[in-house]
């Protein structure tokens, strides 16, 4: 009877433990978007133009983009343009770009606006090597493990993701992880994108199926596009080159 009670007691205690840990299948997710818009200009030559620049122009902006997301596709875009912002040139943000990773059919296309042209960059879905680490934080009531990768060859993302949403996807076009992707931080564009909120909402075919426009490319074809058309800009033409490749 006793080995009985025993067991009866341990098999409630796995339910309970159990019936606490949700996975979250589909939602909207926001990010604070956040710039450090000093940081170029102090890697650039110390001038008169330069001080006054970095005394007009607030040192961060934010704002705040939205992911919306079910086991099958994600959306991230935009949700809201901060109106006190004063934005340098290359800070302001896109409201037509948008992302959308589609995991049935193993593509990613996204919507981006680089100078006065805007491509549509259709792809197979992005593989990222991640080193995953056994650094552990908080954010927006998830625990998450830190995560590196590199795009460009040499610039470094740091990643933060939690496993009680097991749906591989992020901000921009970020994924390949065993879990959402809540922090984000590419320390050489001065650029981190965190979680603020979750809603337990389930996003309609309609937010899901973003209308989407421009220059159909792949790419290794912008890479190649833009290198072309960067490649006298110095430090400002490779900060251009990696906004694109998020």
């Amino acid at each position: 009877m006793k080995k009985t009670l025993i067991i009866l007691s341990i098999l409630l205690g796995s339910h309970s433990l159990m019936a606490q840990v949700q996975f979250i299948q589909s939602g909207r997710i926001e990010f604070e978007k956040r710039v450090n818009q000093h940081a170029p200009m102090l890697d650039e030559e110390e001038n008169i133009w330069t001080a006054e620049m970095l005394k007009q122009i607030p040192k961060f902006v934010s704002d705040i983009f939205e992911l919306k997301f079910t086991t099958d596709k994600s959306v991230y875009k935009l949700a809201k343009e901060n109106p006190n912002n004063k934005y340098m040139w290359g800070t302001k943000p896109v409201d037509t770009d948008v992302s959308i990773q589609d995991f049935n059919k193993g593509i990613a296309i996204s919507q981006k606006e680089v100078f006065e042209n805007t491509y549509l960059i259709k792809d197979s879905s992005r593989t990222w090597e991640w080193k995953i680490a056994e650094e552990t934080r908080e954010i927006a009531g998830f625990e998450c493990r830190k995560a590196v990768t590199k795009i460009c060859d040499s610039v470094y993302v740091v990643a933060f993701y939690t496993d009680q949403i097991p749906v591989s996807a992020g901000p921009e076009s970020f994924g390949g992880l065993p879990g959402m992707i809540l922090g984000l931080a590419v320390p050489r564009l001065n650029t981190t994108w965190f979680a603020t909120k979750l809603e337990l909402v389930t996003p309609t075919a309609n937010e899901l199926n973003v209308k989407q426009k421009g220059k159909q490319i792949g790419r290794t074809q912008l890479t190649t596009e833009l290198s072309k058309a960067l490649k006298d800009w110095g430090k400002q033409g490779a900060r251009k080159m990696w906004v694109a490749q998020l």
